[in-house]
């Protein structure tokens, strides 16, 4: 396995390993409950004034699960694409183009609205990434 190869793979397992931690803690530990108990229970009461027939924390829990999903989607996608497929990832920029932004976007809006650890992971895995795109271009 080359080296861009074996990059690529490491960048696609951070956020897919990211996206499955955040979708454990949605679901099956307290992580991402408020600690202030009286928080979570009004967000258990109040709509969104998008629709009342939901609640936030209803809103709250499908947001983390998707988030998740997203990043267990594209771990999954740009992994299997840097081991299987090397051609169809390497040999396209929109693919390639596509997964850098969604990893800036995530390195940016980590560093904005969440905290230090998925911000060192998403940054390793940009870092990773570029690395494998550089490689790419100048072997």
């Amino acid at each position: 396995m080359h080296l861009e190869t074996i990059l690529m793979v490491i960048s696609a397992l951070i956020i897919f390993i990211l996206g499955v931690v955040h979708l454990t803690y949605t679901f099956w530990m307290p992580k991402l409950t408020p600690r202030d108990a009286d928080l979570k229970s009004k967000m258990e009461t109040a709509a969104p004034v998008v629709s009342s027939e939901t609640t936030m924390w209803k809103c709250w829990v499908g947001f983390n699960a998707s988030h998740s999903f997203g990043l267990v989607f594209f771990g999954f996608i740009y992994g299997y694409l840097a081991i299987y497929k090397q051609e169809v990832l390497f040999g396209s920029i929109f693919l390639l183009l596509i997964g850098f932004l969604l990893l800036a976007g995530l390195a940016v809006i980590s560093k904005l609205y969440w905290f230090n650890a998925p911000f060192g992971g998403v940054c390793i895995s940009l870092m990773c990434y570029l690395a494998s795109v550089v490689l790419t271009f100048t072997m």
